[in-house]
């Protein structure tokens, strides 16, 4: 049966205490690592090995995607690729860089939940002094995905009336019905869909009063939150030594002590990048690299990604699944066997 592996560029770039714990002297010399996913790659012979680099996602949105930090933040990738690239086709794969968006300069948040809450529609229950959501019982949320947004209303009754004071919120564009949505393709959201205006950007934000505000607001934990929250790559600078401060409480995991870290900034206003709108400039769409040509073809949509990546007749390909994060470099032994 095909096998998938994944692994984590931030893995091999930045964790070396674990790369070091888990990997191996390359024949290159000696002292030298390598990186686990090459390890992967070469002991276990994966049909698809996908790789994420974050690097190319967080840092754009931090400083805005023609920063010079967003530049110097798109070579680490490069820097930390190329062996792997070299060494996989050598072996017999064709590689993939697959980017599944690209992030456009937007430093406006709307606060949509915050909206509907003025509307008393979301429930927010205090808990232990902190506003918690209450979807269940809410007559509508949202759930931010930077530029768009999905709303769930509990009350088809209340659609149109929802629709109506989104619709009316600076800084968004189009507010997306059943009918909206059908003619945007296949769309599985909320009853109504938002999206925001080019410069624009959707906050998760739920509570009026930020002494109301959840712990998980200032930590990432994107499990917790009701949306992306792009303010987590940012560091607090209401907290004093917000930096050593982090990695004093981070070292308290180590012995087993329970730890709260509190880093992420409860004003988003330094966002600087964001994406989830459908490109006007193919130079801010996905894009599609491969080094096979019979992968490569001028335009695809989302979904013809996969059968290029994972062919339909490949034996086990309807087991195997995977996804790669916002740039990712993939490994298909499959496509270089001339089965794509």
């Amino acid at each position: 049966m095909p096998s998938t592996a994944r692994a984590d560029a931030s893995t091999w770039t930045s964790r070396s205490r674990t790369t070091r714990r888990r990997s191996r002297a390359t024949p290159s010399g000696a002292g030298e690592s390598e990186p686990p996913v090459r390890f992967l790659f070469d002991e276990k012979s994966p049909d698809l090995t996908l790789v994420h680099t974050p690097q190319m996602d967080y840092g754009p949105q931090r400083s805005g995607p023609r920063s010079a930090a967003s530049v110097r933040a798109d070579r680490r990738p490069d820097d930390a690729l190329s062996p792997l690239t070299d060494h996989f086709p050598a072996a017999g794969a064709a590689v993939v860089a697959l980017g599944e968006y690209g992030i456009t300069p937007a430093s406006r948040p709307v606060d949509l939940n915050r909206a509907l809450r003025r509307a008393g529609l979301p429930e927010v229950p205090t808990r232990d002094g902190m506003a918690c959501l209450a979807p269940r019982t809410s007559g509508a949320f949202v759930v931010a995905d930077h530029q768009v947004a999905h709303v769930c209303v509990r009350d088809l009754a209340d659609v149109p009336e929802v629709a109506k004071g989104l619709g009316e919120l600076d800084g968004v564009e189009k507010v997306l019905g059943a009918g909206g949505k059908a003619a945007q393709g296949p769309v599985r959201s909320g009853e109504l869909a938002v999206v925001a205006d080019a410069d624009a950007w959707f906050t998760y934000y739920y509570w009026l009063d930020d002494d109301r505000a959840p712990d998980f607001a200032r930590q990432v934990e994107i499990h917790r939150k009701p949306g992306c929250d792009p303010a987590e790559p940012l560091w607090d600078d209401t907290v004093p030594a917000v930096k050593p401060r982090a990695i004093g409480r981070v070292a308290r995991k180590e012995p087993g002590f329970r730890y709260r870290v509190r880093t992420v900034p409860l004003d988003p206003a330094d966002v600087r990048g964001s994406h989830g709108r459908a490109p006007t400039d193919l130079d801010h769409g996905p894009v599609l690299l491969c080094s096979e040509p019979a992968v490569e073809h001028t335009e695809l949509t989302a979904t013809d990604v996969k059968p290029r990546l994972w062919p339909a007749g490949s034996a086990g390909s309807a087991e195997a699944k995977g996804t790669t994060g916002a740039t990712g470099a993939t490994v298909d032994r499959t496509a270089a066997e001339g089965r794509a």
